[in-house]
């Protein structure tokens, strides 16, 4: 479950995060010290969370609003106010929120917000995201080819495919999908464009967690993806004869790839 947090007083933000992961151990808990930083992260991850306890007088923008955007990015995630006054309780069911808990905030308060949840999260398995790295490069779920928005996403998802879990910065990635081109503040914002893009398409099949995000970092987490080239590399007898010569031919910076699998072969 993800679950997010914002509280613009520090030591209240620290005791709510902790009673939530107290109170939901097995959880993802992201906290934010204002409505920017939390609305940031939440646009830059594909808009998907699960709940979120919001501390309804922040400056800036407020409890209240922050929640109204939160709405437009993902209708289905509850939405949980915390605070020290009652008088915005006739707000918050407006904006048909999942619950309201007043400070200060304890486990036990927690725990009945999240067992009832007015959405709760889908707890069904999805199947794997399937992955043809040999020949051309394509994706595939349940069976059909994946859409993306952008040629640019895809090319993208391949790199980060090619990494293998290895992580890749802005500057490399940078450098591979705009060959020839310099690292500035300009491009940098169509890089983080394409990585919201990419976060967005894998949250609308369900595999969020195949995209592995940490600062200046970005990768796949290779045992969520079923790829040809992984089975390949780790002596699967199924893939023995799936490499025939070809590996991700739509894209030049492959190569490098294809020269490994090559030698390999010939080793």
């Amino acid at each position: 479950m993800r679950i997010l947090a914002a509280d613009d007083e520090p030591l209240m933000l620290d005791m709510l995060t902790d009673r939530i992961r107290q109170a939901c151990p097995q959880g993802e808990v992201h906290a934010f010290s204002s409505a920017r930083k939390l609305l940031e992260w939440v646009e830059e991850n594909g808009g998907a969370f699960d709940a979120a306890f919001l501390d309804i007088e922040m400056p800036g923008m407020s409890g209240i609003a922050l929640a109204q955007r939160l709405k437009e990015l993902c209708p289905r995630g509850n939405l949980i106010f915390v605070t020290g006054y009652s008088q915005y309780m006739a707000e918050a069911f407006q904006l048909h929120a999942s619950g309201y808990i007043m400070k200060p905030v304890t486990v036990r308060a927690v725990e009945e917000e999240l067992r009832n949840l007015r959405y709760p999260p889908q707890q069904q398995e999805h199947p794997q995201l399937r992955v043809q790295a040999f020949g051309n490069f394509e994706v595939f779920y349940a069976g059909q080819p994946v859409h993306f928005s952008r040629s640019r996403t895809k090319e993208l998802f391949a790199y980060l495919i090619d990494r293998r879990g290895a992580g890749s910065t802005m500057g490399e990635l940078i450098s591979i999908l705009w060959e020839g081109r310099l690292d500035t503040p300009s491009v940098r914002s169509q890089l983080r464009s394409l990585i919201t893009d990419l976060r967005t398409t894998l949250h609308q099949l369900g595999q969020d967690a195949i995209i592995i995000k940490k600062r200046d970092l970005i990768a796949v987490d290779p045992e969520l993806v079923d790829c040809d080239y992984y089975h390949f590399l780790s002596g699967d007898p199924r893939e023995e004869n799936a490499f025939r010569g070809e590996y991700m031919s739509n894209y030049s910076w492959a190569e490098t790839t294809l020269g490994a699998l090559a030698g390999r072969e010939g080793g």
